[in-house]
């Protein structure tokens, strides 16, 4: 989720009291999920479990920061043992990444366009997991009939991208959990064919946070492959003090 998930991190918006009779639009309930994802700062460590194909796992430990309301984010992987150390630094909205490798102690810029690969060749692509303001600047937002899924009362919303926009889908359906504005799913659309399915994001286990209601579950299924990718969140900290040198190309190599 453009940011899709999320930095890895889920969080809340500002409630604000509706007057009698008022009623959201589209570009309201857009605003607050927007504001749920961009935290101040965070941090947080999570396992990733990918499911291939043949449903085998493969499965990482990682920590990952961020700053300037996901502005900045750096992930750090600790488990497996081949992977460890190796770092990832994302800054303007993953629209610049560095990769540090330890074995080579050697930090690579990667090319523009890598924000569309897979991460670690997971389901969740770079983009996915720092896109900033995305949801408001890159897509127009349609309020659609309200449903139940999951068990919860949503909103739904249709974002369909913009003419000038480079995102990796052609729009995005949400269901939006009216209680706190926690998209419980995000279905992701192919670039060039709005009409086909690509993935569907489904968030759960929502537990309060620092005061902020955070999702600890995140799958993403990719309907093209076959495959999917689980997010657990094992620890997670919200709106604590972080220096800027941590994302740096030096900061990377720590």
């Amino acid at each position: 989720m453009k940011k899709i998930i999320i930095s890895v991190l889920v969080i809340i918006a500002l409630m604000v009291p509706l007057l009698p009779g008022q009623e959201l639009s589209g570009d309201d309930i857009i605003k607050k999920v927007n504001e749920l994802f961009n935290v101040e700062s965070g941090y947080a460590k999570s396992k990733m479990i990918i499911v291939t194909t043949s449903g085998s796992k493969r499965t990482f430990i990682y920590e990952s920061w961020q700053k300037n309301k996901g502005e900045k984010n750096l992930v750090r992987y600790l488990e497996p043992r081949r992977v460890k150390g190796q770092a990832v630094l994302m800054l303007n909205n993953a629209n610049d990444i560095w990769m540090y490798f330890p074995r080579t102690q050697r930090v690579r810029k990667l090319a523009s366009h890598a924000k569309k690969q897979k991460m670690q060749g997971s389901d969740f692509s770079y983009e996915d997991m720092g896109s900033g303001d995305s949801f408001l600047e890159d897509f127009n937002t349609k309020r659609l009939k309200d449903e139940k899924l999951e068990g919860k009362d949503c909103y739904q919303l249709e974002l369909t991208r913009k003419p000038d926009s480079d995102l990796s889908y052609s729009r995005l359906v949400m269901w939006i959990i009216k209680e706190n504005f926690v998209p419980v799913v995000i279905d992701y659309y192919d670039e060039k064919d709005p009409t086909h399915l690509e993935k569907r994001l489904v968030e759960s286990d929502i537990r309060i946070i620092d005061n902020i209601p955070t999702a600890m579950k995140i799958v993403m299924y990719n309907k093209n492959d076959n495959t999917q990718t689980v997010m657990e969140l094992l620890e997670v900290r919200y709106n604590i003090k972080l220096d800027d040198s941590m994302f740096t190309e030096r900061g990377l190599k720590k």
